[in-house]
């Protein structure tokens, strides 16, 4: 069985080469039946913001990384790609990049929650799609048990590493509950966005939304059933929120001191949390002096994030024992696939043979002892292939002794005439 895979990451090309790659839904429908004609007898596609990733069992055995390469460039036309910007990989090599970014170990943030759900959704597309069959079922059962394997038993997922969750679990210390709280985020980009969408998930009381680009405001306050506010009136708002995180693009501050301390004389001492993560800054450092302020930049939340992206690479060890043990379940089953067809055929010729032999005497005994004699050659029978099945089987799982196995299972099929689908049976 051999696995062929390409992928361009985050470790091979820039963000505009991975993003001119990336295939959606749509298009990974529309090329899956190109690959499974000339590529590819089963395999899967995973594509996300990172990576663009093609796996398979190739048709013929003159498939080439190249092969894949071109195909793929030709249902995208990509300019400025090479070969330079792929990651090629072959049988254990593949199985075992394939655990690894289930695994998240592989991700441009070790530990990225999401990565798993994109490789189960990835497979499921292939299997709707029917390209993925035995081979890539198997993987992704070893993918699914890798993944969660990774997630319950070491702390890879552990700690935040992204500047918007490390702010939300700083206020998290803050406050016991965000129900009764009101949050302002200033700036609707990405960094915004996911300190907005972590606020809502947190179970934030009020939220509310500004922009510059009031289009924009619309767009995230609608994914977080938020309020919008008007950037331009933004400063007369500042006393009603009890946090503020701001994420604008701005190369100046947008909020000055003098500001903030207007708004906290308004708010009578009421404990005020602003989380300034934009670079540079939007909001006047020296607020961190006023009382009743709880003040973090960008600067203090790296130190969290780098504390937590050092602890998660220390679980990356663990990790790649539970791929291990995991790529080593995956290939005993899959050196299986050459004996097994030869176990089934071995069974079903001497059940042939006992079928015939008993159908001779079927007409001559009374049914009782017909069943007598059916269960007595079932046992013999049984008795008979128990010891070559099961060390054949044994064989090929130890993969030091799978090319034995596969000389033993050539054997058989010749000494009995297996592959001679008008067998007499031994009878001349």
């Amino acid at each position: 069985m051999d696995i062929f895979g390409i992928s361009i990451n985050h470790k091979t090309a820039s963000i505009e080469l991975r993003e001119s790659l990336h295939l959606s839904v749509d298009e990974i429908k529309e090329f899956i039946p190109i690959l499974k004609e000339s590529i590819f007898f089963e395999g899967f596609i995973l594509s996300t913001c990172n990576r663009t990733e093609i796996f398979g069992v190739p048709k013929r055995d003159n498939i080439t990384f190249e092969d894949i390469q071109k195909c793929l460039l030709k249902f995208k036309h990509v300019e400025g790609l090479a070969s330079k910007h792929f990651h090629n990989y072959f049988s254990c090599s593949a199985v075992k990049h394939i655990l690894e970014v289930a695994s998240s170990i592989d991700s441009l943030i070790v530990g990225d929650g999401q990565i798993l759900g994109q490789v189960k959704d990835a497979f499921y597309l292939s299997d709707e799609l029917g390209f993925s069959k035995t081979v890539f079922h198997k993987l992704y059962e070893a993918s699914v048990h890798v993944g969660k394997r990774s997630i319950n038993e070491t702390t890879i997922g552990q700690g935040a590493v992204t500047i918007s969750f490390a702010a939300i679990k700083v206020l998290e210390k803050i406050f016991s509950s965000f129900q009764s709280k009101s949050a302002l985020v200033i700036g609707a980009g990405e960094t915004g966005t996911l300190a907005a969408v972590h606020l809502r998930e947190m179970g934030i009381g009020k939220l509310s939304i500004t922009n510059r680009t009031l289009s924009k405001t619309e767009v995230l306050a609608s994914k977080v059933n938020g309020s919008i506010v008007n950037f331009n009136s933004l400063k007369d708002s500042l006393e009603d929120f009890d946090i503020i995180i701001s994420a604008t693009s701005s190369d100046h501050y947008i909020i000055e001191y003098d500001e903030i301390k207007s708004m906290m004389k308004k708010r009578k001492g009421v404990l005020t949390c602003i989380m300034d993560i934009a670079v540079p800054r939007d909001i006047n450092p020296k607020v961190s002096e006023l009382d009743g302020m709880f003040y973090n930049d960008i600067d203090s939340l790296n130190i969290i994030v780098n504390e937590n992206l050092q602890k998660r690479e220390k679980e990356i060890p663990k990790v790649n024992k539970i791929i291990l043990e995991e790529m080593t379940t995956f290939f005993k089953w899959a050196n299986t696939l050459d004996v097994v067809p030869t176990i089934k055929d071995f069974r079903d010729f001497f059940e042939e043979i006992r079928l015939d032999e008993i159908g001779k005497i079927r007409h001559k005994v009374h049914d009782y002892e017909f069943e007598k004699v059916d269960n007595m050659t079932k046992r013999i029978i049984g008795r008979i292939l128990h010891h070559p099945t099961w060390n054949l089987k044994h064989l090929s799982e130890t993969g030091t002794d799978y090319e034995t196995a596969k000389k033993y299972s050539d054997i058989i099929r010749e000494l009995f005439n297996l592959d001679n689908k008008n067998r007499n049976n031994g009878e001349k």
